[in-house]
């Protein structure tokens, strides 16, 4: 009943994190002490060089203004309340003790130009589900291309993205397509979300086997990261305005 409580207790949408406070920092990676130490300033010097990061106090300090939101990938249960979207996906074990209840959420982080994390968390109780979840989108930040791929457009301005690009989750299939400038983010909301945290505002898309809420939101963010993994030849980032990070 206490964990029930909780649930219906819990910030829904936008969360708002405390101050990081660098000094009770102690950095355990080489990565994080050049950071504390200001031998590293800007998160783009990380991504250019191919490092992992493996402390999120790491994205506390090089990019202090992240939002983070939890998303909408569960649903309340209940006899009144059952079937309305919730940010805890709720599964429950059968034991001779009885029933054991587990939350798990799905966090989302960006700072609305370049930047944008994702990060799955799960345990007995829905704080440490939603910390969990905020520490591991932090750790799995990546950098977005961004340019005007619409044949439509060609303003070489980064609203959109400069090209098709399909991401997969088991087997629900999704195409994010560039659309030119004022047609929005025509998709699933909770994709919607990902997008506008990445700073994308026009774009079209294509769904296949997307029934399964979770897997369509991991497989939009599987086409952002296939997306910053591609190469670009340097006459097409001129031609699409293709812009790496943040601008």
């Amino acid at each position: 009943m206490d964990e029930i409580k909780k649930l219906e207790e819990a910030p829904i949408g936008t969360i708002k994190e405390k101050e990081f406070d660098i000094s009770s920092w102690k950095p355990k990676t080489a990565l994080g002490k050049k950071v504390k130490e200001g031998g590293i300033k800007d998160l783009n010097e990380i991504f250019n060089q191919g490092l992992k990061i493996m402390e999120p106090q790491i994205i506390d300090v090089l990019l202090p203004n992240l939002e983070t939101i939890l998303l909408s990938v569960g649903q309340s249960k209940g006899k009144f309340g059952g079937g309305k979207k919730s940010i805890w996906k709720q599964t429950q074990k059968k034991s001779k003790e009885g029933s054991k209840l587990k939350f798990s959420t799905l966090a989302l982080v960006g700072n609305k130009n370049g930047y944008v994390g994702m990060g799955y968390g799960s345990s007995k109780e829905t704080m440490p589900a939603r910390e969990k979840a905020i520490r591991n989108a932090k750790l799995n930040l990546i950098r977005i291309k961004r340019g005007c791929g619409s044949w439509t457009c060609n303003c070489k301005d980064p609203h959109s993205i400069p090209f098709k690009i399909k991401g997969k989750c088991s087997s629900t299939v999704i195409e994010l397509i560039p659309a030119p400038k004022g047609t929005k983010l025509c998709l699933e909301g909770e994709c919607q979300q990902i997008l506008n945290l990445a700073g994308i505002r026009d774009i079209y898309s294509k769904t296949r086997n997307s029934k399964t809420k979770l897997n369509l939101v991991k497989a939009c963010f599987n086409a952002l990261k296939m997306l910053s993994q591609i190469k670009v030849k340097e006459d097409y980032i001129k031609k699409a305005g293709i812009i790496n990070g943040k601008i």
